[in-house]
């Protein structure tokens, strides 16, 4: 690393710590806290449609407290529970359920009440700079302690009473404010690249989405002749395609798919991929269907998000699970029929607001268009290829997207355990 290291070192009281900078001390969270450590209520309260903010552990994303698509409570309700705990700005929040570990710092000023699985905690000013803790606490050798320390019952979670026992390494307080300044700089950087990578992706999967949805509703040849399709979504296809009804180009063997429970699943051996509405959900010592076949999301919020794709090709043995519909085509090309499925526009058939449903009914009458056995056939497999080269394209920007966090988590650790002297670069 281009960072020099501090004059001098000595050997750290702390396994995870090495040498440390000569001045640095050793301290416990609960030595630089001004109150006790606490969690939100445990109780589950009413829950708003607009209100006061009240953040659980998914709120924190990507290092951030994000308050869009949150849980609101009643005013009465934020009274009683900022009694116990208040988040303010500045402090710091920590998963210590479900996912624990994970950690953001309070920068907004207005108020918001958390729940049980977040652990409030507030740095004395006097002793740490809360920036610094929250960089400390994220470094590699805190989330370390942090696993360690964490039981498993029904979910993986830490005891209130081991948070205040983290240990680690302190500079004094104008340092730690340095130390911080430059993790702020730098992993800025690291995030707008990262940013600018993830644009990429984006920008990719549109060229990729918009190829498919082209090519399977017009066909390769650019000169075709072309006839209106009777049909709102599809417009015009060429003049040798049909237009026929999803129920007549495929069979529905919905009635074969078997649901397992979470528990039924945990005493099986992991063989055989367990498919549900979204894709492979774990694996199960069996299997129901052994040849391809195309499985539609049946329900749940993907159906409106589309965050991955609501048409896929099962292989090999497997087990469906009732939340995805399983369509075997009477002929024609498997590949092509994935496309044309994931292209089509579920919305204004998906019936259900607190859980949005594609109805098997409303399936079947979907409008498909129909080309020629041969002329799908040559589709697919010119799909396939240039859909290969945009994944190929995809998977090593995100292969540059995991070295840069990678980077960004070994620059953290590096700077908050005093492996690299930067008070001179925030000069």
């Amino acid at each position: 690393m281009k960072w020099k290291s501090y004059p001098e070192y000595r050997k750290s009281n702390i396994e995870l710590f090495d040498d440390v900078p000569h001045h640095w001390e050793t301290r416990r969270l609960k030595n630089i806290t001004v109150a006790k450590i606490t969690d939100g209520p445990h109780a589950t309260p009413e829950f708003l449609s607009e209100g006061v903010p009240f953040l659980s552990v998914d709120s924190i994303q990507n290092g951030e407290l994000v308050f869009e698509k949150c849980r609101f409570v009643s005013e009465n309700d934020h009274m009683q529970y900022k009694r116990k705990t208040f988040p303010t700005h500045g402090d710091i929040l920590m998963g210590k359920a479900a996912s624990t570990g994970k950690i953001a710092r309070v920068k907004v000023n207005f108020e918001f009440s958390i729940w049980s699985p977040l652990a409030l905690i507030k740095i004395d000013p006097k002793k740490a700079d809360s920036h610094f803790i929250e960089f400390v606490l994220k470094s590699t050798q805190i989330q370390t302690q942090i696993e360690v320390r964490c039981n498993v019952n029904t979910q993986k979670n830490i005891a209130m009473d081991d948070i205040p026992l983290l240990i680690f390494e302190t500079p004094p307080l104008d340092e730690q404010r340095a130390i911080a300044a430059f993790l702020d700089r730098e992993t800025e950087r690291i995030d707008a690249l990262i940013a600018k990578k993830e644009r990429q992706i984006e920008l990719l999967q549109e060229k990729r989405a918009a190829l498919i949805s082209h090519t399977v509703t017009k066909g390769l040849n650019t000169n075709a002749r072309m006839k209106d399709s009777g049909i709102e979504w599809l417009g015009k296809i060429p003049e040798g395609w049909q237009v026929r009804a999803l129920k007549y180009v495929f069979k529905n063997l919905d009635h074969r798919r078997i649901p397992l429970s979470g528990e039924e699943r945990s005493y099986m051996v992991k063989m055989y991929p367990y498919y549900g509405a979204s894709g492979i959900i774990d694996y199960v010592d069996s299997f129901i269907f052994d040849e391809p076949l195309l499985l539609v999301a049946e329900d749940g919020a993907n159906l409106l998000s589309r965050s991955t794709p609501l048409a896929f090709i099962a292989n090999g043995k497997y087990w469906v699970n009732n939340h995805a519909h399983i369509l075997k085509p009477i002929n024609g090309n498997l590949q092509f029929w994935e496309g044309v499925l994931q292209t089509f526009d579920y919305t204004p058939l998906i019936t259900g607001a607190a859980q949005p449903k594609l109805t098997a009914d409303n399936l079947a009458n979907i409008a498909l268009p129909c080309p020629p056995p041969a002329k799908q056939d040559m589709i697919a497999a010119f799909l396939d290829q240039e859909t290969s080269q945009i994944d190929l394209l995809i998977v090593k920007i995100e292969g540059s997207i995991n070295k840069l966090c990678e980077y960004r988590v070994t620059l953290i650790s590096a700077a908050v355990t005093g492996k690299i002297d930067v008070r001179k670069e925030v000069a």
